[in-house]
């Protein structure tokens, strides 16, 4: 079975042939089924004032769910993919005015905070991974809280 889509020319130079996909169909709820980009056009056509690129995935396996051609599809493209790391809400990273790199405080006694310089890795808009900085244990200050008294995140 082929997956056909579009994407936007503001994302086509993201990706490439063999990246994972996420197929949804939208007769089939709470089912997912695994795809691999095989093609990008190498041109893309004008509509509705944005040029859209096609692209074209085999999907894996299909067990026994029955799909009909022509229904509507959604393909989510997996650009990159981190399992099993720390992460944490990428609301309570600081960001440091003059050198731009990230930090979070860190209790280190009652209403005491120590600042911890963070490597960060990749993001899905919510959570962000921490590759060095902190440790799981860390109760980190949630720093951006309409009360004013300081929180704790783990």
């Amino acid at each position: 079975m082929i997956f056909e889509g579009k994407v936007d020319e503001s994302e086509v130079g993201k990706i490439k042939e063999g990246l994972p996909l996420e197929i949804t169909v939208g007769a089939i709820e709470n089912k997912q089924f695994e795809a691999v980009l095989d093609y990008i056009a190498p041109k893309g056509v004008a509509e509705n004032g944005a040029v859209q690129f096609e692209i074209k995935g085999t999907l894996k396996k299909i067990d026994s769910t029955f799909i009909r051609a022509g229904l509507s599809a959604n393909a989510s493209i997996i650009l990159n993919k981190a399992e099993k790391v720390l992460a944490i809400k990428e609301a309570l990273v600081q960001y440091d005015e003059e050198t731009k790199k990230p930090f979070v405080e860190v209790a280190i006694g009652d209403q005491k905070f120590e600042r911890k310089d963070l490597e960060l890795g990749i993001s899905d808009g919510i959570f962000v991974e921490v590759k060095s900085g902190i440790s799981k244990t860390d109760k980190i200050k949630v720093w951006n809280q309409l009360q004013g008294v300081p929180d704790y995140a783990q």
